[in-house]
């Protein structure tokens, strides 16, 4: 528990899970808004642990969280071609981040770039089969679109996710039951540069530099879409981002580390750590 006096500065007390009329009234990432609703819950609960290619299931060390400004980097749409030169800039940085991958053409296609995110420290998670909206379609429906993205990612490094990220960040009561029952939490996000809709690397650095604050999750893509001419400036973005932030005292952890030493709750759904804003 922190003390009375942490109490005191946060600027928001821990509610539980984000209701479906709160995520209802706004937009989020992978082509939707700026940034998920605010009210996500901290809950903890004892996280599990295992190994994964030779990597922790709680990658980024021993960080205590509690007494050290952390924030969480994540990538949505991975595996894709720029995916490869992400990791390499992390391993230049030593930072471990949380790939949110599509199963339907990303990791099917390239499991090799997915067994190295996991390989080198990084948190492989899911954000469903082929990104469908959950809430717009059935529960059976949603439940594939989620077992199947989890099961790809099974599939390549012989772990389940125990993280979704629900595509657009959408989600309801239906999807956070689904979640329960599968033993997954819920992640959306507190700062995101809305690079789908941008090329510009300089815009995309300022809006995350101005957007994060301790126990932080930040949302970027990796995806590259022929479509869009978004994603383009996010690669270049990416070392300001992590020199900036490390120069102003922030330590980048994956999700799960973020929420140690409890644990992300299934069908809960977070968009900072236990200190977040």
């Amino acid at each position: 528990m922190r003390n009375a006096a942490r109490a005191a500065h946060r600027t928001r007390a821990p509610t539980a899970l984000v209701t479906a009329a709160a995520l209802a009234s706004a937009l989020s990432g992978c082509g939707g808004g700026d940034v998920a609703p605010r009210d996500g819950a901290t809950q903890q609960v004892p996280s599990a642990s295992g190994t994964v290619a030779g990597a922790a299931r709680s990658p980024g060390g021993s960080v205590d969280c509690r007494r050290t400004r952390c924030v969480a980097l994540t990538f949505d749409d991975s595996p894709s071609v720029r995916t490869p030169r992400i990791l390499d800039i992390l391993r230049r940085y030593r930072v471990h981040a949380t790939f949110f991958t599509l199963g339907k053409n990303h990791v099917l296609r390239d499991p090799g770039t997915v067994r190295r995110m996991a390989a080198e420290g990084h948190e492989v998670e899911t954000l469903t089969w082929s990104h469908r909206i959950l809430t717009g379609i059935s529960p059976a429906d949603a439940r594939k679109e989620i077992t199947r993205g989890r099961e790809a990612v099974a599939k390549v490094i012989g772990r389940r996710p125990l993280l979704l990220r629900p595509p657009q960040g959408r989600t309801n009561a239906t999807v956070t039951a689904i979640c329960r029952q599968l033993g997954m939490a819920q992640v959306l996000w507190s700062a995101t540069a809305s690079d789908y809709e941008t090329t510009d690397s300089a815009l995309i650095t300022r809006r995350i530099l101005a957007r994060t604050g301790p126990g932080g999750i930040i949302l970027l893509h990796d995806r590259v879409d022929p479509t869009n001419r978004g994603y383009n400036g996010t690669v270049a973005a990416i070392a300001g981002i992590l020199a900036s932030l490390e120069a102003r005292g922030y330590t980048f952890v994956t999700v799960t580390r973020l929420l140690a030493p409890a644990g992300p709750r299934p069908g809960e759904v977070y968009r900072d750590g236990p200190l977040g804003p």
